[in-house]
This record gives structure tokens, C-alpha cells and sequence, in this order.
């Protein structure tokens, strides 16, 4: 009995499999090489944006050890209680010009620490400077303040304020000009993470080899493991963290794109309203007040001044309950003069675009998922000089290998 199948059909669907294997290769040369251009041009900035982002991860705890004797306090054997916080912001001012601006506040993050007050001062010469003003919260004494920096020096003072500016403007002083640069080369990191995770993918399906680096192997191999393994595992962590990056320094130019898909608010669009007459602002402790009232149960963390007539205050909680939400911060923008509340940051009401940006500093920070995503971070941030020393070292490998395979033709035709 004669068989039906046609052997060019059965030829046709052998080489079908293959045939599909190669195209696949050959676009992924193409990401390929758009992956390599984007990690040597950039993958400097990626390093100092890991290495930095690293390091402000535990800024907190870096600066009291850098500076013990001005941000660590010894609490009261008796009595733990705070001073009011009217009284706090008090011992601040007096030891600052009558011109100094309070722009921001920081809660003690534990029982040790002092609370960290921010002044904004315009010196004689025009200069501005920012000024640390650290106090006993138990006492409500000063135990010291420091320049943090000056507006005719590119370099802050103290270590931390080198590595925030270095982190978030690269140390450009002109602050439209480090949004942009900084805003670029984030979204172009995004795009070589992605290329990278493609060039990665298995097309043979070999999943373990694209996730295990090859024991006993050679320095050349161990190097390729290196940067596939480690760019996979940091991938996750490091596409959140530069689009929040992204957000954070450009939020005018990615909010309305967000918008096309869901409303969103962003709390420094807000201002206050002056009223007519010779009205008072509230003070910082009384918008820390209201933001109490309106969440009971949570810790504040910081708070933003309004140094001019139209900026707003900012109160940051940590902590709040709220069940069925992952995320317990919440900020509540409000008018310096009235107090009203103009804005919240309240993922249990806010739109699916709010909900989204609110997510966006502590998925940065790792601190959306407590001391585990800030080890992630860490790590990921670690990862960076890692895939770019890797990287270049693979780059030279394979130019070097194509210069010993040319010179190897070379010498054949002659002979």
C-alpha cells in the first residue's frame, strides 16, 4: 500500500523548526546590537546610578554613623515622650537667621535618632545655602547643625548630599538641564534592560543554562554567565526602579502620558491661597496635626515647608492601617493658610493612575516591602557596574576573537 505523505512536505515541515530558529536569531543579533550600543554608552551612568542608589538605600543609617555626635540622641530612662513639636521647631529657628527658610522636616526613624530640620538661607553675598539644624526630640535642645551646601559650589558638603545630587542631577547645577539628562538616559537604560532580557531569552529552551552560571568553566564563559545571570535577576528589580526614576525627575512629562489611561494628580501642582488681608500661615507642627486627625494610626515621616506665599505643606505618614493596602504611606498636601486638605496620597481612594505614581517612591526606595525590598534594591543597584564591567569585557572578547579570526583568513589566502 502506497503512503499519501508527500517526502517534500515531510522535508518542508523538518526544516520548518529550523528555519524559524534562525530567523529568530538573526533579529536578535539586531537587539543585540542595539544592546551592546546602549550598555557601553551608558552603562557608566548605570553604574553610578546603581552604586549611588545602593548607598542612599541606607542613607539614613550611613549619616548617623558618619555624624553620631549630631544625629545620635540618648532617650530618657523614665520617660520616652517627645517635646511638642511646636517647641522643637522652636529651638531650630532660633539657632538660624531670621531670614532662614524652614523647608523640611524629618521624624527620629527610631528611639536614638534626632529630629532633622532643613533651613533655606540667602547670604549676604546672595549665596543660597541649605543648613542641617539637628534636635533632641525628648530635650528640645540643639545638639548641632551643618551646611549641606551652597548654590556657587557644584559639591555638597557632607558625603550623603554628595551622593543624593550625584544620584538624581549628576552633579549638573543647572536643575532643566539634569531633569533632562537624567530623565533620557533612565528611559534609555529601560530600553537596553528590555533588548538585554531579550537577548537573554532561551530560544532553544534551555531555561537552566539561561539561569545558573556553569561551574569549572572558563574565564571567557564565566564572564558571559556573569553578565546573563545577573542582568536577568537585577532586571526585575531595576525596570521599576528607573521608570520611578524616570517619574520622579520628570513627573510633568510622564503624568500626561499616564493620564491617556487613568486621571492622575501629582502633589506639587498644588498651591496655596493667600488670603486677602494680613491672615498667618499655620505652622508645620499644626499641618502635622491635621494630618493626624485625618490618619490616627500613622507614624509621620516628613514634612514639606512652604517657604513662599503659594507653596503648600506635605505631611508624610508611614505606618497607617488600612486594611486591604499594601502600601501604608500616605501624604496629605494642604493650604498653609487654611489647612485645608487639597490633596491626598491614599491608594484606598485614589484612581487607578494615582494609585499607580503613589507607588513610585517607595518602589524606588524598597521601602514598599520593608527591609526585603530594600536589600533588593540594594543588590540591584550592586548589580549595575557589575553588567557594565562584564559587558565591556564580553565586547573586547568577541572583538578580539573576530581580529584573531580575520588575521587567521588573512594568512591562509596568502599561503
Amino acid at each position: 500500500m502506497k503512503s499519501n505523505v508527500n517526502p517534500a512536505d515531510s522535508v518542508t515541515k523538518q526544516q520548518s523548526p529550523n528555519l524559524r530558529l534562525s530567523r529568530l536569531k538573526t533579529r536578535r543579533k539586531n537587539w543585540l546590537a542595539m544592546h551592546l550600543w546602549l550598555g557601553l554608552s551608558l552603562g557608566l551612568l548605570l553604574s553610578i546610578y546603581g552604586v549611588t542608589g545602593s548607598i542612599l538605600v541606607f542613607y539614613e543609617e550611613i549619616d548617623e554613623w558618619l555624624n553620631s555626635e549630631l544625629l545620635i540622641v540618648k532617650p530618657p530612662e523614665h520617660s520616652a515622650a517627645y517635646r511638642p513639636l511646636a517647641a522643637i521647631f522652636e529651638a531650630g529657628r532660633k539657632v538660624m537667621p531670621t531670614q532662614a527658610k524652614h523647608t523640611f522636616a524629618t521624624y527620629p526613624r527610631n528611639e536614638q535618632a534626632a529630629f532633622k530640620l532643613r533651613y533655606a538661607v540667602t547670604a549676604a553675598d546672595g549665596v543660597r545655602e541649605i543648613w542641617l539644624v539637628a534636635v533632641d526630640p525628648y530635650t528640645a535642645q540643639v545638639t548641632g547643625k551643618r551646611l549641606l551646601e551652597r548654590s556657587d559650589s557644584l559639591i555638597p558638603q557632607t558625603f550623603i548630599d554628595f551622593i543624593f545630587k550625584l544620584h538624581y542631577a549628576l552633579l549638573i547645577k543647572s536643575h532643566d538641564v539634569s531633569t533632562v539628562v537624567v530623565g533620557l538616559s533612565g528611559a534609555l537604560l529601560m530600553i537596553s534592560v528590555l533588548t538585554g532580557l531579550i537577548v537573554w531569552w532561551p530560544l532553544t529552551g534551555r531555561w537552566r543554562q539561561a539561569l545558573t552560571v556553569k561551574r569549572k568553566a572558563s574565564a571567557e564563559r564565566l564572564h558571559y554567565d556573569l553578565h546573563k545571570t545577573a542582568g536577568f535577576y537585577s532586571a526585575l528589580v531595576l525596570l521599576p526602579v528607573l521608570f520611578s526614576g524616570i517619574y520622579m525627575v520628570l513627573p510633568h512629562n510622564v503624568a500626561p502620558v499616564l493620564e491617556l489611561f487613568s486621571p492622575v494628580t501629582y502633589r506639587y501642582w498644588f498651591r496655596s491661597t493667600p488670603p486677602v488681608g494680613s491672615a498667618q500661615a499655620i505652622g508645620m507642627d499644626e499641618a502635622v496635626a491635621i494630618a493626624l486627625q485625618r490618619y490616627p494610626t500613622g507614624r509621620p515621616h516628613s514634612i514639606y515647608g512652604a517657604p513662599e506665599p503659594t507653596k503648600t505643606y506635605t505631611v508624610c505618614q508611614n505606618g497607617v492601617d488600612a486594611p486591604g493596602s499594601l502600601l501604608q504611606r500616605r501624604c496629605l498636601v494642604m493650604d498653609r493658610y487654611s489647612g485645608n486638605i487639597l490633596d491626598l496620597d491614599d491608594p484606598t481612594i485614589g484612581t487607578a493612575g494615582e494609585v499607580f505614581t503613589q507607588w513610585q517612591w517607595p518602589l524606588h526606595s524598597g521601602q514598599a516591602f520593608g527591609m526585603t525590598g530594600r536589600i533588593l534594591v540594594f543588590l540591584s543597584g550592586l548589580a549595575c557596574p557589575l553588567l557594565f564591567v562584564t559587558g565591556v569585557i564580553r565586547w573586547r572578547q568577541k572583538r578580539r576573537a573576530k581580529s584573531a579570526k580575520k588575521t587567521h583568513g588573512e594568512q591562509l589566502q596568502r599561503t
